[in-house]
């Protein structure tokens, strides 16, 4: 489990499936995540079950997908992942979604993030964490920013969202900036990573 003061991430549990069910099939929570992409929702609940099957199984070492709880009640309110883990270019992309919307622009989101790239840093001894999103969400752009993220680039005009299209925006941070963030002391990573929780 990774904690901080608003929100914890901890493994995938099979019972969590009902959640992302839910939020799959909640038409803002889709639109915000995904710019309306009809691949992640709404969907059925076999389809989300076969996808669960496939998180679950998930090897550490390249991909996995946090539950992000509320810490006030427990309640599971999004999720957080990291995909395509490379341990020799260091760096792997991650994704946040908030899938309740009563914890939106609360901060919840920007600390489940924060959260998660501490652990790639200080934990996987990764050089560089990198996102992307569409240009009209702008509650992500600040929170992805708040969380020390740079706009690295954009493909202009490669989403289309309800027949406008937007940018693909693409932000990065390097270790070096993460440990600058914190205020952690500055040098390269030790020899020997730390295996991947």
């Amino acid at each position: 489990m990774i904690e901080g003061n608003l929100v914890r991430l901890r493994a995938l549990h099979a019972e969590d499936l009902d959640h992302h069910v839910r939020w799959r099939n909640d038409p803002e929570v889709v639109h915000w995540a995904t710019g309306g992409n009809p691949h992640f929702g709404p969907v059925t609940q076999a389809a989300v079950e076969r996808g669960f099957d496939t998180m679950l199984g998930l090897d550490p070492a390249d991909s996995r997908v946090f539950t992000v709880e509320d810490l006030v009640d427990g309640r599971p309110i999004g999720m957080a992942d990291y995909r395509d883990l490379d341990p020799f270019a260091g760096r792997a992309t991650v994704g946040i979604t908030i899938g309740e919307r009563d914890c939106w622009g609360r901060g919840h989101g920007t600390e489940a993030l924060r959260l998660l790239v501490r652990h790639l840093f200080d934990t996987c001894r990764l050089h560089r964490v990198e996102l992307d999103t569409w240009s009209g969400n702008e509650r992500a752009v600040r929170a992805f920013a708040k969380a020390g993220f740079r706009e690295e680039g954009r493909r202009r005009e490669a989403v289309l969202v309800a027949g406008e299209w937007y940018d693909n925006m693409l932000f990065g941070m390097l270790r070096e900036e993460w440990r600058e963030s914190v205020g952690a002391p500055s040098g390269r990573p030790e020899k020997d990573a730390a295996p991947i929780a």
